[in-house]
């Protein structure tokens, strides 16, 4: 990666590591690391340099059962490289970027909208008519960019605007902390959302999950 789409994937890397309140990403030859330290991730590692001696020689000294590498490339330019039966690979993504602008927030009837902000990073919960949640969303400005991270709708509300609520939301509160640029990674089916508000797509992102050896 070059120019811009590799600043966007550093600046997303760092924004990701305040939204996940995670220490910060570590230099590695490859590209960096984030310790996470949860159990279906115990560490990230994020590839700029994808070569495959690259990648064989980091998964080679990989050996905790639920450490990620991704990259921002095809899929197939790492499999080729991953043992198949230690290594699975996650479905595809997109890193996706916006210029961000204030946006009029309109709320469903009967729906509330509610944030808070604690440690830098906001959250948003929209609230259906009983109460429960129906959709959320966090935002982690770092500097000139801010990273939106865990979006999602329960199925029981989708299709009502609520996925625009709180990304619109978010996107004025970056604004509001001097935030430029909006930066996210993205799951196919959130695609359509986002480019729906502007978003547009910088680079894939590929993603693989070590089983353990042999598993």
């Amino acid at each position: 990666m070059i120019g811009m789409a590799s600043e966007l994937a550093r600046a997303w890397v760092a924004g990701w590591a305040a939204s996940r309140a995670t220490p910060a990403p570590v230099e590695e030859p490859w590209g960096l690391r984030i310790e996470v330290g949860h159990p279906k991730q115990v560490t990230r590692h994020v590839l700029f340099d994808t070569a495959g001696d690259t990648v064989r020689r980091l998964a080679g000294a990989i050996t905790a059962p639920t450490t990620w590498i991704k990259a921002f490339v095809e899929p197939g330019t790492i499999a080729p490289h991953l043992s198949p039966e230690d290594w699975a690979e996650d479905i595809p993504g997109f890193l996706m970027a916006t210029t961000l602008r204030p946006s009029a927030v309109r709320v469903p009837d009967g729906y509330s909208l509610g944030s808070e902000t604690a440690r830098g990073v906001t959250r948003v919960r929209v609230l259906a008519p009983d109460g429960s949640l129906a959709a959320r969303g966090q935002i982690a400005p770092t500097g000139p960019t801010a990273v939106v991270d865990q979006v999602e709708t329960d199925p029981a509300h989708q299709r009502r605007g609520l996925g625009t609520v709180v990304m619109r939301s978010l996107g004025n509160t970056a604004l509001d902390q001097g935030a430029g640029t909006g930066i996210l990674g993205a799951t196919i089916e959130g695609r359509a959302l986002y480019e729906s508000l502007g978003w547009t797509v910088r680079a894939p992102l590929a993603g693989f999950v070590y089983r353990g050896a042999g598993a």
